[in-house]
């Protein structure tokens, strides 16, 4: 293993930390609190690992619900990871007994710090599999820490839902500032906000990623020259 990348992995890695691991500890406490300890929040952060889909299968276990329900349910609140990973097809080409888990461990966090340079002097596909690894490290530290403490301190888990809207406002700063070209982003803020006005909070996300992939793909020659 390169030490060099490894670091630079775990540098990149620093502003999913306190995000994820303040997430992990709210889930983890209500967890606690449907009555299944930590244990089972290491284990569903181990094996699940989908963040938002986490805190929706918490209603799911309360409500009884049924496996064609939950796969219905994951299935739309996952959706937006089918995009996702078509636009990372040529970055994981490279990528051999670590594409699986580069696949498995892509949430919206990872895929946001990938999709940037993969920085100097760094092996790409050791940097590609520990930036994953380190964001799901801390999303299992924060969930199991949080299963830990749920039976024991009262928490108050208002406002905590900002903490990811804050920790995506880190990530677009630093990517903004890094990137060659910046068409990328303000594609993506311009349609992102035009679906939202047209078709409101709930139903925004999947047309506009829908019409980010296709602008992008439209665009490809274009951005490969400015990215060259």
């Amino acid at each position: 293993m390169d030490k060099k990348t490894i670091s630079l992995a775990f540098r990149a890695s620093l502003p999913v930390l306190a995000g994820y691991v303040v997430l992990g500890i709210g889930f983890g406490v209500l967890l606690a609190k449907q009555g299944y300890g930590s244990f089972w929040a290491f284990l569903m952060s181990l094996t699940v690992y989908a963040g938002s889909m986490q805190y929706a299968a918490l209603d799911l276990i309360s409500s009884g619900a049924s496996l064609v329900t939950t796969a219905l349910m994951t299935l739309m609140i996952n959706a937006r990871h089918f995009f996702y990973g078509l636009s990372m097809l040529d970055r994981f080409a490279d990528a051999k007994q670590e594409k699986p888990y580069l696949i498995f461990g892509l949430t919206d966090e990872t895929y946001s710090l990938l999709c940037g340079d993969v920085p100097e002097g760094a092996n790409k596909r050791q940097y590609q599999l520990f930036v994953t690894l380190f964001d799901q490290l801390y999303w299992i530290a924060g969930s199991t820490i949080g299963g830990l403490l749920g039976p024991i301190i009262p928490f108050d888990t208002t406002g905590l839902d900002f903490s990811m809207t804050a920790l995506f406002v880190v990530i677009f700063v630093e990517q903004w500032r890094s990137a060659k070209t910046r068409i990328p982003a303000l594609l993506g803020l311009g349609i992102s906000l035009g679906c939202l006005l047209l078709l409101g909070p709930t139903r925004f996300v999947i047309p506009s990623m829908v019409l980010i992939t296709l602008a992008l793909a439209a665009l490809r020659t274009v951005l490969e020259v400015k990215l060259s």
